[in-house]
């Protein structure tokens, strides 16, 4: 059956735990550079020469300290003292220029980059002033190999600072008194046409300010806004409720009033009532009598009496609204009939029908003041415009002649005060030796070196395409894992783990003994498998019966030792087999090298010790090893059982009581693998083995480079890949799997080494 047996690789957030196995994983890499960059960084500390340092402080005070702050805000910005400005200032290459000059006669090699290089200037910030202060002590050091000469540069540059620093000062502050004396007669011009203006507007317009004004008409225009929309919206809300009492009230509303005045009046219902027991006496006599009895036609008069009084009553109650009232007296018989609900809501309808028309006069009013109001405010913003250029004009004017007057007088003292106020606080000293700098390189070459390694460590990591760990393969593929085993150690010649306890002999002809099977061609030859006894196994191959039982109780393979994967795989394959039938398993690889062969003997050794009855075949005719593993002869084997034809030799009985296990051998080197492992001799063969064991173990050549494989996984039941760790690639991995796709491949063993 065909599997899908590709895994896409699921992007995972790279824990701590991934990122310090790459660092184990690559410790040579990093221990070589860190190796390399400590070298470096510490022939390079031991070769330095000492070096001699001297340093200077200065005060730089403004002499701008006055009292008030009056004087010093109209002071040039440039006299502030900036710590940045200063720095970059006392770095300058005009200023080192001057001070080379001074030295040039001591030290005629000296030059600007020389002492440039050399000097460096900071500045003390006073923490209790807090982090955004100006600073006021600069420091300013100089680094030599002679002592004396970082006295003398400092000192020279000592005396070119104060030097240039008064001439700067005096500089600018003669040149911004210049410009305010020839600005003066020239603002005090502006400033007296910019009054006549504004004079002459407020004269024409007869106003003393527009803004405010305006300001008055616009705030009264959005009262007036803001009393319409809240009359628009009692408007609304007592239409609504209009509307809604109308739709209550029982009867026409245009009557309504006549009819509750008619409800209310005692007489009109008195009348009703007489008139409705008149009306009852008439339909008794009616039973009784004709129309012509003179008892009914006494009842008929008096009802129009009643009538016609019910008309006057209607009338008089309803006043100057009398001429609503349509019809005869017998149409009042159905008028004044409100309850007590409906006179409720002709009364509120009247007073809403009040209010709706006090409300509807006041918003005439409104509109027309707000009409009014508009049309004065359009006139003013042609005022406005001029308005405001004349004022900010002779503002802006008045308050520049101002802070040239002020700023004139204040000029006059800074010339006489001399600008800053620079003093030594620390003079230069000859230079003393620096602090040796070899262990600050060292450690330097320390941190450099680690991370140049960690780097390297990752990069490599990167470009690697091996599979680390079990985690990593199970993302590459969606086979089962069936355990980790590792990689087992050889096996000794001096203490092998088998014997010969059958009469097996290197000796071919005495194989002949043995119960052979006939197969449909070929005649019987004396090859048979070894079987052998295992004696001995090795501590790294041994607790396989607590691995099956872990297996049972569903315990983790990885609280197991490493000498009871083996097992555990095993069992693991069991339980592949409830769901999948086979007799018969090809171990192969993707790689050379991943430990078929050991892997597949401690499989045998495994299903032995489980009372199964194994036979252990290397069908690895290029290069061929469990022979040599076990130590045993390889002249006969499986390559002359396929290139003679012969019957497969088949024991009358085997072994239960002690752990045995057959092993055939690949045989001579053939010149044709392929087509030996393609002939149908190789599948009637292993059909043969697989009716004579419970399991037949196939070692088979890698997978990639070459199709042995494939036509070995054609014969058997079931296909293990082995990988292991550190050495198989996710290409080759996802080649390989790929290429076992039609074959029931049930599951996948990874080796490692213990350092892994």
């Amino acid at each position: 059956m065909t599997q899908i047996n590709l895994n896409p690789v699921a992007e995972t957030e790279v824990g701590y735990g991934q990122l310090f196995a790459v660092l184990i994983r690559r410790r040579f890499w990093i221990l070589g550079i860190f190796c390399i960059v400590l070298s470096f960084a510490t022939v390079k500390a031991l070769k330095e020469k000492p070096s001699y340092v001297s340093s200077m402080q200065l005060l730089v005070e403004p002499n701008y300290q006055g009292t008030g702050g009056a004087n010093q805000q109209y002071t040039d910005s440039n006299i502030q003292v900036d710590g940045t400005t200063q720095l970059t200032l006392m770095r300058s290459s005009q200023l080192i220029r001057k001070a080379v000059e001074l030295l040039r006669s001591e030290y005629p090699d000296i030059s600007v980059n020389k002492i440039k290089n050399s000097l460096a200037v900071t500045a003390l910030k006073d923490e209790s002033q807090g982090a955004n202060s100006n600073p006021k002590i600069f420091v300013a050091t100089y680094t030599d190999n002679n002592p004396i000469k970082t006295q003398k540069v400092l000192q020279a540059m000592q005396q070119v600072y104060l030097d240039y620093n008064r001439e700067q000062q005096k500089l600018r502050l003669t040149k911004g008194l210049a410009f305010i004396n020839e600005q003066l007669p020239k603002v005090r011009e502006s400033v007296t046409k910019a009054e006549v203006a504004l004079e002459q507007f407020r004269t024409s317009q007869n106003m003393i300010e527009p803004s405010a004004q305006a300001g008055a008409l616009t705030n009264a225009i959005n009262s007036i806004e803001q009393d319409r929309r809240a009359n628009q919206a009692q408007i609304t809300e007592l239409q609504a409720q209009y509307s809604s009492l109308q739709q209550q009230l029982a009867g026409s509303p245009q009557e309504a009033p006549i009819t509750a005045r008619l409800s209310q009046s005692s007489r009109y219902q008195v009348l009703l009532n007489e008139i409705q027991k008149t009306d009852l006496a008439i339909a008794q006599q009616r039973v009784r009598f004709t129309e012509e009895n003179p008892v009914l036609q006494e009842l008929l008069l008096q009802r129009n009496q009643q009538l016609s009084l019910l008309q006057a009553e209607a009338q008089r109650a309803a006043g100057n609204n009398s001429y609503q009232l349509n019809g005869t007296g017998e149409s009042l018989l159905n008028k004044g009939q409100f309850g007590p609900t409906d006179i409720n809501i002709t009364g509120k309808l009247a007073e809403i029908q009040a209010n709706l028309q006090g409300l509807a006069g006041r918003e005439q009013v409104l509109a027309n003041k707000e009409q009014q109001l508009r049309a004065e405010l359009n006139r003013f913003p042609n005022l406005l415009a001029k308005y405001s250029r004349l004022q900010p004009e002779l503002q802006l004017r008045l308050e520049t002649l101002q802070q040239l007057e002020k700023a004139k007088q204040a000029l006059s003292l800074e010339i006489a005060r001399g600008g800053f106020d620079w003093q030594v606080v620390e003079a230069p000293q000859p230079g003393f030796e620096s602090e040796s700098k070899i262990r600050q390189n060292i450690l330097l070459g320390v941190v450099v070196g680690l991370f140049l390694g960690a780097a390297a460590a990752f990069i490599r990591e990167i470009l690697d395409d091996s599979i680390h760990s079990s985690d990593d393969l199970q993302k590459q593929i969606s086979l089962p894992i069936l355990g980790r085993a590792p990689q087992l150690p050889q096996v000794d010649k001096n203490k092998p783990i088998i014997k010969l306890p059958f009469g097996k002999q290197q000796d071919s002809t005495a194989w002949i003994s043995e119960l052979l099977i006939k197969l449909p061609f070929g005649e019987p030859e004396g090859i048979t498998p070894w079987t052998v006894e295992v004696v001995h196994t090795p501590p790294a191959w041994e607790a396989l019966d607590l691995i099956y039982k872990n297996i049972q109780l569903q315990k983790s393979a990885s609280t197991l030792k490493d000498g009871e994967a083996l097992d555990l795989i095993y069992k693991n394959v069991q339980l592949q087999k409830s769901t999948s039938v086979f007799s018969s398993l090809m171990i192969t690889s993707a790689l050379d090298g991943e430990g078929t062969s050991t892997i597949a003997l401690g499989l045998a050794i495994s299903a032995a010790r489980l009372h199964q009855r194994v036979l252990l075949i290397d069908t690895d005719f290029r290069q061929p090893m469990l022979h040599q593993l076990l130590y045993l002869s390889n002249e006969y084997g499986l390559s002359s059982l396929l290139e003679s034809n012969a019957t497969v030799p088949i024991h009358s009985h085997i072994p239960v009581l002690d752990i045995h296990i057959d092993i055939l051998t690949s045989g001579p080197i053939p010149t044709d693998p392929v087509n030996l492992l393609s002939s149908p001799q190789m599948k009637k063969l292993i059909t043969a083995f697989e009716q004579s064991y419970d399991l037949v173990l196939l070692v088979a050549p890698p997978v990639l480079g070459m199709v042995d494989a494939l036509l070995i996984g054609s014969c058997c039941q079931g296909v293990v890949l082995v990988t292991r760790l550190d050495r198989v690639t996710k290409t080759a991995l996802a080649e390989a799997t790929a290429m076992l796709n039609k074959f029931n491949t049930i599951g996948v063993i990874t080796t490692w080494t213990p350092t892994q």
